[in-house]
């Protein structure tokens, strides 16, 4: 009977555990969501994680349940964002340009609830913010370091520029035409990414 009411108490804590990982994912995104949209409106330094908290609806408290601080919650938004390691921010400010009424100055650059200028924004934030923190710094740095090798190893080999080479360089194509493209679209146009890429990494 032991054994019987053993196997009872062991099963509703199963049950309870696989419930456990739905609401959690379920905070950590609305706490994600949340970092996303601040930290785009007002930079990493301009909303703390009190603030964040409360825009997703939670305590603090949930915050450091879920994350083990604001670099922690912003390694995690990186991550977020960029799950997709052959996803470019020119492009997608290209293929959200193609879903907007081109009107002269109207641009996806007014829209805070555009994803490709939140996640150029917030990638020049983690940059600004890894500059000022160095325990940030390097585990960013180790970020970046890996989306160039898996970049490069889909790079086939030229007589010219290493994989590694080229890699890097079309993730700083990437980000420099983006920002210049979001401050001047019309005289910065995102094809000419296309372009550069072209030259850059061969395909």
């Amino acid at each position: 009977m032991t054994d019987t009411r053993g196997e009872r108490t062991r099963r509703p804590s199963g049950g309870s555990t696989r419930a456990r990982p739905g609401r959690r994912e379920q905070t950590r995104s609305a706490l994600l969501t949340a970092a996303e949209r601040l930290w785009a409106e007002r930079g990493i330094h301009g909303a703390s994680l009190d603030d964040i908290a409360a825009a997703a609806g939670l305590t603090k408290g949930a915050v450091y349940s879920n994350f083990a601080g604001k670099t922690d919650l912003l390694l995690a938004l990186m991550e977020r964002f960029t799950a997709d390691r052959n996803t470019d921010v020119c492009e997608e400010l290209r293929a959200a340009e193609e879903d907007t009424d081109h009107t002269g100055r109207s641009s996806p650059r007014h829209d805070t609830d555009d994803r490709p200028r939140r996640l150029a924004l917030l990638l020049v934030e983690f940059w600004l913010y890894g500059m000022r923190d160095y325990a940030a710094g390097w585990r960013i740095a180790d970020w970046y370091a890996e989306r160039r090798a898996q970049m490069a190893s889909e790079l086939d080999p030229t007589d010219d520029i290493a994989p590694d080479d080229r890699a890097t360089l079309t993730l700083a194509l990437d980000m420099g035409l983006a920002l210049q493209h979001l401050l001047d679209p019309t005289r910065v146009p995102t094809d000419l990414y296309k372009t550069g890429k072209t030259l850059m990494r061969g395909n």
